[in-house]
């Protein structure tokens, strides 16, 4: 303690730690407005007392900021508990109706396959065994019509391929036949006047 502290500031003092203390005690987890309001009367009552000790009302400006802090954090807290559970009752309503909405369109479904089974069951007695036998015989056909085709239209295929291979190789022959003889012609006639310019040995001996 200072010396010439009044004991009644000392007081108050001690009164708004106990108070706050015990408040924030009495519970593990306090609601938003109990936190805010503690928070704001501990906070009023520092500003308070700053602003009081100037004009020398240091106890009075402790007291009306802790009653003012408290206040005002209570009701700022009373309004963020207040969103907040706005907040959650809009998701919890928001879950439910998802929920609502899946179950519907799951018994919708259900509903629906199961009206599909009865109306297939419903067609199944109504069907003769001639017809069943007809339709049957009608798809084999098809069937085998459908194979022929797709054969026909494969050979038809591969014939066009192998007389495109065929031209390629006839024009591709011909090119190189048509090459071959111009070497060999050219070769054939330096040859021969090769040998018109060769002297006749026979000739000469006779002179």
């Amino acid at each position: 303690m200072k010396a010439g502290q009044p004991p009644k500031f000392i007081s108050i003092i001690s009164l708004l730690t106990a108070a706050l203390f015990l408040f924030s005690a009495c519970s593990s987890t306090p609601s938003k407005p109990k936190s805010a309001a503690g928070t704001g009367a501990a906070l009023g009552a520092v500003v308070g007392g700053v602003a009081g000790s100037g004009s020398g009302q240091t106890t009075e400006g402790i007291v009306a900021g802790g009653l003012a802090g408290a206040v005002i954090g209570g009701i700022v807290g009373v309004a963020q508990e207040r969103k907040e559970r706005n907040e959650q009752d809009r998701l919890a309503q928001e879950r439910t109706y998802q929920q609502q909405v899946a179950k519907a369109r799951a018994q919708e479904a259900k509903a629906k396959a199961q009206l599909e089974e009865e109306l297939a069951v419903a067609q199944g007695f109504q069907i003769t065994e001639a017809e069943l036998n007809e339709i049957e015989e009608e798809a084999r056909e098809k069937e085998e019509r459908l194979k022929e085709l797709r054969a026909r239209r494969a050979a038809a295929i591969e014939r066009k391929k192998s007389l495109d291979e065929a031209q390629e190789k006839i024009l591709v022959s011909t090119a190189e036949i048509a090459q071959l003889e111009e070497e060999l012609a050219e070769l054939e006639q330096v040859s021969s006047d090769n040998q018109q310019n060769i002297p006749n040995t026979n000739s000469s001996s006779d002179f």
